[in-house]
């Protein structure tokens, strides 16, 4: 089996995780590994595409390469998810915390391409969150939960590692995203 490169996309909420990770899909056909999570769905996101919605009981028999809670919920990613989009020939794409992203460093080493965003006005998040449509119950457990505040800043075990993209502006997020693409594919020759 051919196996590749992960770009694991990490930061806090509202950071623009979910969206750098479409555009990577998008741009650079990158397999999207699809995670799970015992959390609810939010409105318009669909079970097998956004995540696997489990239960407790479900994401127990799962064989996971990683998992967290966050938020009191669980989430997990399984080395199988990343075979699925390696076999295709793609390289793979997944939305995890820094917590999660430091075990993909630990696990795959170079294979994992850690990119941690973050924002200027940390502010910003929570109305980021708001506009994306989130409960405000959510919104408000979310922004006093530990992991939450973990995931502001860049954890020390990630420094030197991650790639670090602030995304205030979209067309500057992008040129710095196909900055470190371009760069991924020079280490590959």
């Amino acid at each position: 089996m051919r196996t590749g490169k992960v770009f694991v996309i990490a930061g806090a909420a509202g950071s623009g995780k979910t969206t750098v990770a479409k555009f990577l899909h998008d741009r650079y056909h990158m397999e999207r590994v699809i995670t799970h999570t015992t959390r609810a769905a939010r409105p318009n996101e669909h079970n097998g595409f956004d995540y696997y919605f489990e239960t407790s009981t479900s994401m127990k028999k799962l064989h996971l390469l990683e998992s967290v809670e966050y938020d009191h919920r669980l989430y997990g990613s399984s080395l199988e998810g990343l075979a699925a989009g390696w076999q295709k020939g793609h390289d793979d794409v997944i939305v995890l915390d820094t917590k999660g992203a430091f075990t993909y460093h630990q696990k795959l080493g170079d294979q994992a391409v850690i990119i941690f965003l973050t924002v200027s006005q940390i502010t910003s998040l929570t109305q980021r969150m708001i506009k994306r449509g989130d409960d405000l119950s959510a919104i408000h457990s979310r922004l006093n939960s530990a992991e939450y505040h973990r995931d502001l800043h860049l954890p020390d075990n990630l420094k030197g590692i991650a790639n670090v993209v602030i995304n205030d502006s979209w067309p500057q997020t992008v040129a710095q995203l196909e900055q470190i693409i371009k760069q991924t594919s020079l280490e590959n020759r």
